[in-house]
C-alpha cells in the first residue's frame, strides 16, 4: 500500500495523533490463539474461546480507563464458517450468550456496541439478539465497541462499491466522480476514525481480510502471546510500541513536526 497522501488529507490523518497524544483513539484487534491456548492447556477448543471472552472483558475495561474512544474486535470472520461444524455451532452458542451477558455489562458502563459484518448469515435468534443489543446501547456516549462478526474486508469494499454503483445507475452520482472519500463513506464504521493501532495476537503477521481499507495508515503490532493470555501488561506493551512511533503518512519526519507545531 502506498504511503503517499494528498495535501487535502494531511489534517484528517494527523488529527487522531494530535488529539490522542501517546494514546490511540481507535484500536483494532485480531484475537488469535484461543484454540492453541486450549490445546496447550489440554482443554477443549471451546474452553479457549470462553477464556477469550474473559480477555475481551479485561481489554474493554483497559480501553475505557485509558479513554480510548473506539475498540474494534475481529470476533468471527467470513472465512470462519469453514471450521468444523461442531466448533461453529459452539461459537454461535457462545456468541448468543455473550450478546446477553456481556451487553448488560457494557450498558452499565455507558459503552455503545456495534456489530459490523453481514448479519444475514446468522441464525435468526442471533440476528434478533444483535438488534436488541445494539438498540439497548445505542444512546450510550462513552466508548464505542465494534465487534466484527461474519465480517471480511473484501465484503466491506464490495458492499460499498455496490451502493455507489446503485447511486450511479439512478443518476445520483457520476461514475467518474467516485473518490476514496465516497468509498470510505459507504464502509462499515464510516463515521468513526480509522484505527490508529492494529494488534494481532497469536504469532501470525498478517491482517487476514480485516479492515483492509481502513488499515491503510494504521500502525501494526504483532505479538506471539495467545489471546487468552493477553493481559494488561501485554496491552501496555502494544500501546508503548505505538507511542514510540512517528506516523509519517509519506512525509519526512521534519514535515510531520512542522505540521504538528503549525
Amino acid at each position: 500500500m502506498s504511503d503517499t497522501v494528498s495535501h487535502d488529507h494531511e489534517v484528517d490523518v494527523l488529527k487522531p495523533v494530535e488529539l490522542s497524544g501517546e494514546i490511540p483513539r481507535h484500536v483494532a484487534i485480531i484475537m488469535d490463539g484461543n484454540g492453541r491456548w486450549a490445546k496447550a492447556q489440554k482443554k477443549l477448543r471451546i474452553i479457549g474461546h470462553r477464556r477469550g471472552v474473559e480477555t475481551v472483558r479485561e481489554v474493554v475495561k483497559a480501553c475505557r480507563e485509558l479513554k480510548i474512544e473506539v475498540l474494534t474486535l475481529f470476533a468471527f470472520s467470513s472465512e470462519n464458517w469453514r471450521r468444523p461444524a461442531k466448533e461453529v455451532s459452539l461459537l454461535m452458542d457462545l456468541f448468543f450468550t455473550a450478546l446477553d451477558r456481556e451487553v448488560k455489562r457494557l450498558h452499565r458502563n455507558n459503552i455503545q456496541l456495534r456489530i459490523i459484518g453481514d448479519h444475514s448469515a446468522f441464525p435468526e435468534r442471533i440476528q434478533k439478539r444483535i438488534i436488541k443489543a445494539q438498540v439497548l446501547t445505542a444512546n450510550n456516549d462513552g466508548m464505542i465497541l465494534n465487534v466484527a462478526a461474519n465480517y471480511g474486508g473484501k465484503w466491506d469494499i464490495i458492499q460499498a462499491a455496490q451502493k455507489l454503483a446503485a447511486k450511479a445507475a439512478r443518476g445520483e452520482i457520476e461514475a467518474e466522480s467516485i473518490s476514496d472519500k465516497m468509498i470510505s463513506a459507504e464502509l462499515s464504521m464510516s463515521e468513526l476514525p480509522d484505527p490508529d493501532l492494529f494488534i494481532r495476537t497469536g504469532g501470525e503477521e498478517r491482517i487476514s481480510n480485516f479492515l483492509i481499507w481502513q488499515l491503510a495508515y494504521t500502525e501494526l503490532y504483532f505479538t506471539d502471546t495467545l489471546w487468552p493470555a493477553f493481559d494488561r501488561g501485554e496491552f501496555n506493551k502494544a500501546l508503548s510500541s505505538f507511542s514510540g512511533r512517528q506516523r509519517r503518512f509519506g512525509h519526512t519526519g521534519e514535515q510531520i513536526e512542522k505540521l504538528r507545531n503549525a
